[in-house]
């Protein structure tokens, strides 16, 4: 005589070894959201080349002179210093909202991997437009230079990110905006089922 079978729920056979081991969904899902989140960081922060480009190409310049024994600012009175740190916050949050608008169109579904990628890829990208607009732009080395031109001859001073929060510009706009559009166009959680009539 054989011992009858015992019936499983959800009509599952026992031993049903198909699906694979219980965690193998969970960690394939945790593995693409990483993946997703390291393509999302790099190519954000690759990105940040443009952002570097632009603000050396917009950032307005701080005119220098020497008398022969010390330089200084051609005008006292001007304001370039503080308009290139604003030049930068400026262009960080464009960057960060289009990144944030090009990210939410491509990774719709959702997802932590993809944030968490765009807000450090932002961080990472505005270090990268800050030491290449600074690399590409006049040389800091300011007597050197003063020597070149000769004295009395205005010459444009190094290109300065002085206050350092600029750097955040980017990362937060991006954070903002994200979130701005996942609340307004992001996918619904399903509606509850009504409970059936007992």
């Amino acid at each position: 005589m054989t011992a009858p079978l015992t019936p499983q729920p959800h009509g599952r056979p026992p031993h049903d070894t198909a699906s694979g081991p219980p965690g193998a969904a969970t960690s394939g899902r945790e593995a693409g959201e990483l993946r997703r989140g390291v393509l999302t960081g790099l190519s954000v922060t690759v990105s940040g080349v443009l952002l570097g480009l632009a603000w050396l190409w917009l950032a307005p310049r701080v005119p220098l002179v020497s008398d022969g024994e010390a330089v200084y600012l051609e005008n006292t009175e001007g304001e370039q210093a503080i308009a290139a740190d604003g030049t930068f916050v400026l262009l960080g949050l464009a960057f960060g909202a289009v990144t944030a608008l090009v990210v939410f169109l491509l990774r719709r579904s959702g997802g932590v991997g993809p944030v968490v990628g765009l807000a450090l890829g932002g961080l990472l990208g505005s270090v990268l437009a800050w030491r290449l607009g600074v690399a590409l732009g006049p040389t800091s080395d300011v007597v050197a230079h003063a020597r070149e031109v000769g004295k009395g001859v205005p010459f444009d001073g190094p290109l300065e990110l002085r206050a350092k929060g600029a750097l955040l510009a980017w990362p937060i706009a991006a954070m903002l905006v994200h979130l701005a559009l996942t609340g307004l166009f992001g996918p619904r959680d399903p509606e509850p089922q009504p409970l059936p009539p007992l």
